[in-house]
């Protein structure tokens, strides 16, 4: 039997599953996240099925800590293991009516495939992706800011059995830390600049603050980088133009993109669709 160690203290919890506003939730997320990935280069699971039965004691857990996301997905994309909160979030009663679909057939379908694409990026090439802010889009067209961990699975043989997954949403901010009206004029620089490239100069200009203390305070206010609090803000600014009729070029020159292509890049990578799908979804 394969087991994935996990060491995570109590006190890092909310309290009986309760929503909190603190880092504890990001910082349980990853600590949970970064124990399955050491389990997993210390001992390869035998197949999946042990890894299912091992990673289904951490479950409760997952379930517990607010704004979580998780999954395991077999070598076809589809959820062999999930969260409650996920399968809320994508309109089910249940985990059982989520396991054996793919994110094409639980998100809308543009967004969906998107999913899928990333998910099999990750199987192919065996690279994680770590803490890579993105939007998604619920069930009823919510949508969300996350920040999500991917890894691929390997058995003994070392042959790919799935893929783990998980997103943990971003909390408020810290207003109670020494730097919060430093690093607020600094976003507020940002929301009225970001249709251009912003200098880290000008965010020491106005915040008072190092380089270095400036990417620090931004984790631990925002638990974003400075550069994904701009793509953060320029993609808010994007998705409201798109439900218009500006054409997708100037839409990117609004944002602060050089041009339609750039722009693409980015949109797809934080939300997992085209601009031009994700206008189209809009009129579905």
């Amino acid at each position: 039997m394969w087991s994935a160690p996990v060491d995570i203290p109590s006190s890092r919890l909310p309290a009986g599953g309760e929503d909190s506003d603190n880092p504890a939730v990001a910082q349980s997320a990853r600590r949970t996240f970064s124990s399955l990935r050491a389990g997993l280069t210390q001992r390869r699971p035998e197949d999946m099925d042990s890894l299912l039965d091992a990673v289904a004691l951490l479950l409760p857990l997952l379930d517990a800590i607010s704004g979580v996301v998780f999954f395991i997905k077999d070598g076809e994309a589809r959820y062999l293991m999930a969260n409650q909160t996920l399968a809320t979030r994508c309109g089910f009663k249940n985990v059982d009516a989520l396991l054996g679909k793919t994110s094409a057939q639980v998100f809308p379908s543009r967004l969906g495939v998107g999913y899928i694409e990333q998910d099999f990026q990750v199987m192919r090439t065996g690279v994680p992706i770590e803490d890579q802010l993105e939007l998604h889009f619920y069930s009823g067209r919510k949508t969300g800011w996350c920040l999500t961990q991917k890894l691929a699975l390997y058995d003994r043989q070392g042959r790919l059995i799935g893929m783990a997954g998980i997103s943990h949403d971003l909390q408020e901010t810290r207003a109670n830390h020494p730097s919060y009206q430093s690093l607020l004029a600094m976003e507020n620089h940002i929301r009225l600049n970001f249709h251009r490239p912003v200098a880290m100069e000008e965010l020491t200009r106005i915040t008072g603050l190092s380089v270095a203390q400036i990417e620090r305070y931004c984790k631990r206010i925002f638990q974003l980088t400075p550069r994904q609090i701009i793509h953060k803000i320029r993609l808010e600014k994007a998705t409201e133009l798109l439900s218009g009729a500006l054409p997708i070029t100037d839409i990117a020159l609004q944002c602060g993109y050089t041009d339609h292509s750039a722009f693409s890049r980015q949109f797809k990578a934080m939300t997992g669709t085209t601009p031009s799908d994700f206008r189209a979804s809009l009129r579905v």
